[in-house]
């Protein structure tokens, strides 16, 4: 009886501590950043906004490989403090909100690379076409928010070229550049 008592007890134990090595995570979309960068004319760094994000993030610290990305954004949240700007960049020449009015990127391997890096690949997609990408996926650190619940917050920077999405339009030397930055910083609370 105890030797079936101590193996139920080792069972338990194993499970708990499993369920405790992955944490899944949503994005809180007013403690998170989508930001891009662009060359304009050749003479400046332009910066822009998406302000609806959202998405989870499922975190193994124990075994990264088990960790997941999946994140959502809206197009019509485009802001560059411009609204004529805006709707140009949501028209046909660019984005195209009504045919495609989401981002998304689904990772498909999470590898470590330090105790706070951790190397990303997945699918982006935009505009309607996918393509694979890499970044490293730096942990910003964790808390606790004003609630009481957990929150961990992480942060990537990587760069793609928008005529790999079939985004064209006003590309070419003096006009925008083809190479954008993409800035990704979120914050996530622990889901329950």
């Amino acid at each position: 009886m105890l030797k079936k008592a101590t193996i139920i007890l080792a069972s338990l134990t194993m499970f708990s501590f499993g369920a405790l090595a992955s944490e899944t995570y949503d994005i809180d979309m007013y403690h998170s950043s989508v930001l891009f960068k662009i060359s304009h004319l050749g003479a400046s760094n332009y910066y822009g906004r998406f302000n609806d994000v959202s998405g989870t993030v499922v975190f193994d610290e124990k075994n990264p490989s088990k960790s997941s990305v999946d994140i959502t954004v809206k197009v019509d949240s485009v802001d560059t403090n411009s609204k004529k700007r805006d709707d140009h960049l949501k028209s046909p020449d660019f984005f195209n909100s009504k045919q495609f009015p989401v981002i998304t990127f689904k990772s498909k391997k999470v590898e470590k690379v330090n105790d706070k890096t951790f190397k990303v690949t997945g699918n982006l997609t935009i505009h309607g076409v996918t393509k694979e990408v890499s970044f490293n996926f730096n942990k910003t650190g964790e808390g606790k928010n004003p609630k009481g619940q957990k929150v961990v917050g992480g942060e990537t920077t990587f760069t793609i070229k928008r005529s790999d999405f079939g985004m064209n339009y006003m590309q070419g030397p003096g006009m925008l550049g083809d190479e954008v930055t993409l800035i990704l910083s979120f914050e996530g609370v622990l889901k329950k």
